[in-house]
């Protein structure tokens, strides 16, 4: 298991508690299909008359998907989208409940068979959750595993069930309970089972549900069981070790010892009797509780095993792992036989009658015949061989050219995938970030509108950097990371509000050229664009609109109570989404954040209904979309001192420090000159310098220093008669006073200036 950060969690960040993150996932032109890869499978079988299945994924990517199978053809019903990390595993309960478990700390459920919508947000693990495991027979029963050791045992009936809660404890339990539909179900106490098996009550103020918390686990746990009763509970992980757990009290009955690694994949017979483990040491074992050992060792595997799958029978067992092969073991007579190799490492395998699904690190999921029902017609075939005693005899073999063939080569069906997204570069304009996928393409993203503007193929991601490179200097105002397997543009305040342009640099027409456009505030205003219109519609159907304007008055003098805002001024009552700000509505992206309360959550803008608050929304960013307010900001200025080059005859009447902000432009500076000027007596009255070309005025500060505005009377950029240097280097007019700083001055200190009369113009 990777560790990834996840988009929603702010513990252990130096963000503040009230300075929540938000997130937007740039998400793929066919939102059809997975863009990483499939931890988990999951099959449902029709009850119906027309034999129609359905196959469930859970991805890397943060979303569930629900295929429909017919016959040869597999094609996408349902995207399941509010996990805010990679969904880990999942299983179904009962006749329609999905419930999935996730990096992010939490368990959802589901109606499996709706259009997507989470019912229920489970609460209680404290680091990534893992793993799942359910009883067959027994529906309501549902364990989960996760890092740190931490096991639960869920009545998903009960814990599905309404609970009243009074309003002075909504907070409370939205933290530590369990959420989901705008409800949270409170948890009331939770029992944990030490390492003296004894149990014990933690009482919390609130009564509700408690899930079942079996302690005993020093370290993760990667692998669960249980038996189709749920009598009987095995968990595995890092410690090596097969533990075995009554489901009912949490208490430990035994624990087994034989593999040299970790745990990763765990089987239970239906009785209970039987368990198959495989294991990073290559191996697969055979264990007998009643007797308390192993009985058999399975030596099949040249690396990891990640993957199991039985047949009904607990005759014959289904493995893959990390040497990208699935193989087919009796477990009788140790008669392996390779059935296929994939592309990729094998995560998952779910059993479907005569077929087997195979999920890996790669996006798509693959379906082979496995002869589940009669599994011995596999070895008819010839090409198996007997399974070693010891993990290194496979690996013996492999190296001396004796590698068993494959029964198949190509899949009877395929569930296509997009490549994920394993590297970027973000441009130094910061809004263009170049990707490379899987598959080896690099592609140009405009995150300020969220689509791809160009597929250059399979070329070098470093070289198509530097060809793409452009002298300007725009602070950071955003991060991206790519552990979704495509772009997740992170913005925190204060910092995202850092970078400004100039509404001519972004051809914004219906704005004065110098009108300063923070890139931040009409990024959230195109991302929000489509909430801010379902508010609105809220408001003006609903009697009570003044109520609405109200809150957010109280929003926004909670919002001064957090920090000194400021109002931009240049943007006030201009509420038009500009076209470098538009997103795709065909292609929505998600938004990952949080609010006040409830916990992070995830949902495309368009499924956004005018609803959600500062409950759901962080305080920052409602604050900036409705009132127009921004945080302070620093570094937004560049001081910088001007002078003469030596042996010049221009000179200016103010020799002070002059203060301008970072993306003023170097014409401006030559503006500034030419107004100020003083011409020597005899230099040539050629008109190239009218006497009378007024700007604004200048401000001295009580310090001496100068203010250069960046509002001057706006006219025609100046022929080049002043030209204005750095370090000996003329500088183009177009130049931003921060490109000049950052790619020629390159210094700490205040930035030294000069300029001189280019004489004969």
């Amino acid at each position: 298991m990777h560790r990834v950060g996840s988009a929603g969690n702010t513990s252990g960040s130096n963000r503040s508690r009230k300075e929540k993150r938000l997130t937007y996932v740039l998400n793929a032109s066919d939102d059809t299909k997975h863009c990483a890869g499939v931890n988990c499978l999951a099959v449902l079988k029709s009850n119906g008359s027309d034999g129609s299945e359905c196959l469930f994924t859970g991805s890397r990517d943060g979303t569930l998907k629900r295929w429909t199978i017919d016959e040869e053809a597999v094609s996408c019903a349902a995207t399941f989208e509010s996990h805010v990390d990679w969904v880990n595993d999942t299983v179904l309960v009962g006749d329609h409940t999905l419930v999935s478990c996730s990096s992010d700390t939490t368990l959802k459920t589901w109606n499996c068979l709706s259009d997507g919508v989470c019912t229920k947000t489970l609460r209680q693990h404290s680091d990534y959750v893992t793993c799942l495991a359910a009883a067959e027979k027994n529906s309501n029963v549902v364990a989960s595993g996760g890092l740190g050791g931490e096991v639960f045992v869920w009545d998903i009936e009960a814990a599905l069930a309404p609970a009243s809660k009074s309003n002075d404890s909504t907070e409370e339990e939205a933290s530590n309970g369990i959420s989901g539909g705008g409800s949270n179900l409170p948890i009331s106490g939770l029992r944990t089972i030490n390492s003296s098996n004894s149990i014990s009550l933690h009482s919390t103020p609130n009564h509700g549900y408690t899930p079942t918390a079996a302690k005993g686990h020093k370290e993760s746990v990667y692998a669960l069981a249980m038996n189709d009763s749920g009598t009987i509970l095995v968990s595995g992980g890092t410690e090596k070790v097969v533990r075995v757990w009554d489901p009912r009290s949490g208490s430990k009955t035994m624990k087994l010892r034989g593999h040299t690694d970790n745990v990763r994949a765990l089987l239970l017979d239906s009785t209970g009797r039987y368990c198959l483990s495989g294991s990073s040491d290559s191996m697969i074992r055979l264990w007998d509780l009643g007797q308390q050992r192993c009985v058999h060792s399975y030596a099949v595997h040249t690396d990891s095993v990640w993957a199991l799958a039985s047949t009904t029978s607990f005759s014959h067992v289904y493995s893959g792992g990390r040497d990208q092969s699935l193989y087919l073991t009796d477990l009788s007579t140790r008669e392996s036989i390779l059935l296929c190799t994939e592309d990729y490492p094998i995560l998952q395998l779910a059993l479907d009658d005569e077929s087997i699904w195979v999920a890996s690190t790669d996006s798509s999921v693959h379906r082979w015949p496995a002869e589940g029902h009669n599994p011995q017609k596999m070895f008819q075939r010839g090409g198996s061989f007997l399974a070693g005693n010891l993990s290194f005899s496979r690996a013996r073999a492999s190296l001396e050219g004796s590698t068993p063939v494959p029964v198949y080569k190509e899949p009877s069906v395929k569930v296509p995938g997009i490549p994920a997204i394993v590297q970027h570069e973000i441009l130094n304009n910061r809004r263009h970030v170049l990707t490379k996928d899987t598959a080896g393409s690099v592609k140009l993203w405009e995150i300020t509108k969220g689509i791809l503007i160009e597929d250059y193929g399979k070329v070098s991601l470093d070289e198509k950097t530097k060809e793409l490179f452009e002298m300007v200097s725009i602070p950071a105002w955003f991060t991206v990371d790519t552990r979704l397997g495509n772009l997740s543009i992170h913005l925190d305040t204060p910092q995202c509000f850092s970078a400004e342009m100039y509404s001519a640099d972004l051809n914004i027409t219906g704005k004065p050229e110098d009108d300063k456009v923070n890139l931040a505030r009409e990024t959230l205003k195109g991302l929000l664009a489509h909430w801010l219109a379902k508010r609105k519609q809220r408001s003006g159907s609903q009697s009570s609109a003044n109520g609405d304007v109200q809150s957010v008055k109280d929003m926004s003098a909670r919002s001064m109570t957090h920090s000194r805002m400021e109002v931009d001024g240049s943007a006030e009552n201009d509420s038009m989404i500009y076209p470098p700000f538009e997103f795709s509505a065909a292609y929505p992206p998600s938004i990952i954040t949080e609010g006040s309360q409830g916990g992070a959550w995830r949902k495309k803008i368009t499924d956004l209904d005018g609803t959600e608050d500062d409950k759901d929304l962080p305080w920052w960013v409602m604050d900036c979309v409705l009132n127009n307010r921004l945080p302070p900001r620093e570094n937004t200025k560049c001081s910088f001192y001007l002078h003469p080059c030596e042996g010049s005859s221009a000179q200016i009447l103010t020799q002070g420090k002059l203060s301008a902000p970072r993306i003023l432009r170097i014409h401006k500076v030559i503006n500034y000159v030419v107004e100020k000027m003083v011409l020597d007596k005899d230099a040539p009255a050629d008109g190239t310098f009218a006497p009378g070309l007024a700007g604004g005025p200048l401000q001295h500060s009580t310090t001496g220093d100068v203010s250069l505005r960046s509002g001057l009377r706006s006219w025609p950029r100046p022929r080049p008669s002043i030209e204005v240097l750095c370090l000996n280097q003329v500088l183009s007019p177009d130049m931003s006073l921060a490109t000049v700083r950052a790619y020629v001055w390159k210094k700490q200190e205040d930035l030294v200036l000069h300029y001189r009369v280019m004489q004969g113009r």
